[in-house]
């Protein structure tokens, strides 16, 4: 199984784990440059999604297959497996959504676990229906047939800046969208699962009254 196929398996305390404290490990391995430029925004306020990438490059086209229009993107959509987040690259597209209530439909049967795009959303009210995490830049009810067509699959792409490769590991909520390279993905979560486990310690001893001077000195988070 390649590292496109295989799901991300969360730990428990993992539910804990934000985009800020992704990002803040990030930085302390000195990947600095791993938050997307742009705050793909949640299609319902407080979604939340981590998994591994599993990319899709669309491009402008101008005709479509008449017997079977969209081909390459059902091929996209059957190729979803279990904790993989749908990474549909678009360079910024704005002439046509994306992804719409079918496709995320599917997705929810495949067991993936969210969809991020630099491009266009449709059938909000519906994806929203069906509880599917989405992340986009915006939204149009413009269908992509004879406008935008895949071409690429599993391939490394760049959204809002951020390089992404098939398999990294994605996560999404309110704040935006963290990358960390498969690489440095070890690295990567055992400090965030440290850094998570002492917020909730920090939390609890400012409520308690303790100064953030003192709370700092003795946790070095904040």
């Amino acid at each position: 199984m390649s590292s496109a196929e295989s799901g991300f398996t969360p730990q428990p305390g993992d539910d804990r784990l934000s985009t800020a404290i992704l990002s803040d490990s990030c930085d302390a391995v000195g990947l600095r440059h791993q938050v997307l430029l742009e705050r793909l925004a949640p299609l319902v306020p407080g979604s939340r999604a981590i998994g591994r990438a599993r990319t899709t490059r669309f491009a402008p086209a101008f005709e479509a297959d008449a017997d079977d229009p969209y081909r390459e993107a059902i091929e996209a959509i059957d190729g979803l497996r279990a904790g993989q987040f749908a990474v549909i690259a678009t360079d910024s597209n704005n002439d046509s959504a994306f992804w719409g209530e079918l496709f995320s439909a599917a997705a929810i049967g495949a067991g993936a676990v969210g969809v991020l795009t630099d491009g266009n959303l449709r059938d909000t009210d519906r994806v929203a229906a069906l509880g599917f995490p989405a992340f986009s830049r915006s939204r149009r009810p413009i269908d992509f047939r004879g406008r935008m067509r895949v071409v690429g699959q599993d391939v490394s792409v760049v959204v809002s800046g951020v390089r992404i490769d098939p398999g990294d590991l994605v996560m999404a909520d309110d704040d935006g969208v963290v990358v960390v390279p498969r690489a440095h993905e070890d690295e990567v979560l055992a400090l965030a699962r440290e850094r998570a486990s002492r917020e909730s310690t920090v939390l609890a001893e400012l409520l308690a009254g303790e100064s953030l001077r003192t709370v700092w000195n003795r946790h070095r988070v904040l």
